[in-house]
């Protein structure tokens, strides 16, 4: 029920970390992959573990936050690889903590555009492609920070909470089609986007001491439970948040 042999993916943020992860996962699985992200070099080492699965790996370089940059990324993937069927939005993060009462708009608006303004870009331009074909799985990935309170990242945790509600929404426009959207919740995982965390002791012991596993997540730990929402296993399922996070939002 999970294999996705035959499938056409595209994964945002896919140079590295969780969407790295899930792109190499498609692969294995049996997907031929879209790869976007900036970093054209480190989105060549994520091409290359979707070609060492046998897949087709297609680059595409481009920055999530410009709806123009997201259409042709869009385009380009459909043109290579035939079509879509699955959609990763997994682009986002964030690179520091701050109050609210000092925070600078420009840290909130540019929070906001990379977490929350990519995925309604990417969903506005798969959108035609999947309801025209009426089938096909989109995947948010939000955060645990997005269900849970998130102090010194309200700014991340309102961008994540609003990308739960455009999932929701979504899901009841698209349903008709029989296009499932859903979002994929992790909770705080050992890449190096949570660098800035893990490099200070003090805020590292104080968000992993509220996980009830007492440790952080693994990227390949959220691959698999993209691959359940990709795949006909999920067939039944939309709307829906699976969250992986150690157990930290039921505390």
């Amino acid at each position: 029920m999970t294999d996705l042999t035959g499938k056409r993916a595209l994964v945002t943020g896919a140079s590295r970390g969780i969407g790295r992860a899930i792109a190499a996962a498609y692969a294995r699985a049996g997907a031929d992959v879209a790869l976007v992200a900036r970093d054209e070099v480190r989105l060549a080492e994520t091409a290359q573990l979707v070609e060492t699965a046998g897949r087709r790996a297609v680059m595409v370089t481009a920055d999530v936050t410009s709806q123009e940059a997201v259409q042709a990324a869009v385009a380009t993937a459909v043109e290579q690889l035939g079509g879509l069927d699955i959609v990763v939005s997994n682009a986002g993060g964030n690179t520091f903590m701050s109050p609210v009462v000092g925070m600078r708009p420009s840290g909130w608006e540019k929070t906001l555009r990379l977490n929350l303004d990519s995925c309604f870009f990417v969903a506005q331009a798969v959108g035609p492609i999947l309801l025209e074909q009426r089938s096909g799985s989109l995947i948010n990935v939000s955060s645990v920070a997005g269900i849970t309170a998130a102090p010194m990242m309200a700014h991340y945790s309102a961008a994540k909470a609003a990308l739960i509600s455009l999932t929701r929404s979504l899901a009841l426009e698209w349903a008709w089609a029989g296009v499932r959207v859903n979002a994929l919740v992790p909770g705080w995982i050992a890449t190096d986007l949570t660098d800035f965390i893990r490099d200070n002791p003090d805020a590292e012991r104080a968000l992993i001491g509220r996980v009830p596993m007492q440790r952080w997540g693994q990227p390949e730990e959220i691959a698999q439970p993209a691959v359940f929402l990709a795949s006909d296993a999920s067939a039944f399922v939309t709307g829906q948040l699976l969250v992986a996070d150690g157990g930290l939002s039921i505390t």
